[in-house]
């Protein structure tokens, strides 16, 4: 079954991940950034647009995962099929033999047993190619590798890719300073785009650890592009455009917005956690527009009449962890009740009983993943008097 097809040579076809639950909201930024015949699946969305674009989405982007550029399709009935069509793609044009490579497999309803097997035959023919072409084979990186090759595979068809990216896109460069299981980046900025926050709004995160939310929040109100201060995969293939991708970056670092004014604060009652979070804001440049201090929930107070309140609670994984936690919820919306009357929270947490234990009643319940983590984020609605759950009489 070799019946190869290679991408047209004016559009190319491209799909960006996402972490579950934005697929919507990555498909309205992309159709912004000049994507075109855009379409969400769950993981991700497909797009079509010229090479360069793939440029602009790596550079701008605040909610993909990865930008992974499509090569090849065929139709498979087993390994050899896969192999055979991989031993067809032009590998030479992309990279070389001096470079290292990386291939990884997803399946779904794919009737393969093995996709190790499968990543197996891809490195083979790719190994195989380019020794014929140019006398060499590339090694294998599996950690910091110059090219990743992604390979899916769904009943009938194998679709293959070249990542963009590199590094995951959610590791903007700024993060000098991680504290304890930080919040992906790309998963706060899509929440801040759930909220609909903007710059004219008060905004606080009164659990900010190392700062995240707040971060990508000045990013997005002063319109700095995300990708400005790391590499992309892109820059070591060997249809790599320097001089286009000098143009974009210079362009795209023009459009920052210094102007802007934000009122954006961060508490936190660990000392070591605000050390982090002052840290990651002072590599930004951002000390001016993100205002912190060491705080805990309980002592804290709302810094403006109304605005928008958007936090990740501390996890447990430990069983008096838990326990501990699940004692503190009602002290959690006894005192987004008390004092934050006016105000609309966002609660992500993954710990689902948060909303039933809390007694209050969210407006909107919605499921993400901070990884392979399951999350939801719980809104509400400060008034006071309207939200209290009541207490079951049985």
């Amino acid at each position: 079954m070799s019946n190869l097809r290679l991408r047209p040579a004016d559009m190319e076809t491209f799909f960006a991940t996402c972490p579950r639950g934005l697929e919507a909201v990555l498909a309205d930024e992309l159709t912004a950034l000049g994507a075109q015949d855009v379409r969400a699946v769950e993981g991700g969305t497909g797009f079509r647009g010229p090479y360069a674009l793939c440029y602009r989405i790596n550079l701008e982007s605040r909610i993909a995962s990865r930008v992974l550029w499509r090569i090849g399709q065929c139709r498979y009935r087993d390994e050899n099929d896969i192999f055979t069509v991989a031993r067809k793609l032009p590998w030479a044009q992309w990279f070389g033999p001096a470079q290292s490579i990386r291939v990884d497999t997803a399946a779904i309803k794919s009737p393969l047993r093995s996709l190790d097997f499968v990543t197996l035959r891809v490195k083979d023919a790719v190994c195989d190619v380019l020794r014929e072409a140019e006398g060499d084979r590339p090694n294998v990186d599996t950690r910091q590798p110059d090219v990743r090759i992604h390979v899916f595979l769904n009943r009938d068809d194998a679709l293959f890719y070249l990542d963009t990216s590199g590094d995951a896109l959610f590791k903007r460069g700024w993060r000098t300073a991680t504290g304890d299981a930080p919040l992906r980046e790309n998963l706060a900025a899509g929440i801040l785009k759930l909220a609909g926050w903007t710059a004219e709004q008060p905004l606080l995160d009164p659990m900010c650890g190392s700062g995240t939310f707040l971060i990508e929040a000045a990013l997005m109100a002063t319109q700095r592009a995300p990708g400005l201060n790391r590499k992309f995969g892109f820059e070591k293939l060997r249809n790599f455009d320097a001089k286009a991708w000098e143009i974009l970056h210079r362009q795209v670092a023009a459009q920052e917005n210094k102007s802007i004014k934000t009122m954006i604060y961060g508490y936190d009652r660990s000392g070591d956690a605000i050390v982090d979070a002052r840290q990651n804001v002072a590599a930004l440049g951002m000390e001016q527009r993100i205002e912190l201090k060491q705080c805990s929930f309980e002592d804290s107070k709302a810094p403006a009449p109304a605005g928008l309140l958007i936090t990740n609670p501390p996890y447990g994984v430990r069983m008096e962890e838990l326990d501990d936690l699940a004692a503190w919820y009602p002290t959690l919306g006894d005192i987004l009740k008390q004092r934050y009357s006016g105000w609309t929270a966002y609660i992500l947490t993954a710990d689902l009983r948060l909303a039933k234990i809390m007694r209050l009643q969210p407006s909107r319940r919605t499921p993400l993943f901070n990884g392979a983590l399951e999350c939801r984020l719980f809104k509400y609605e400060m008034v006071a008097g309207s939200m209290r759950t009541p207490r079951s009489n049985r």
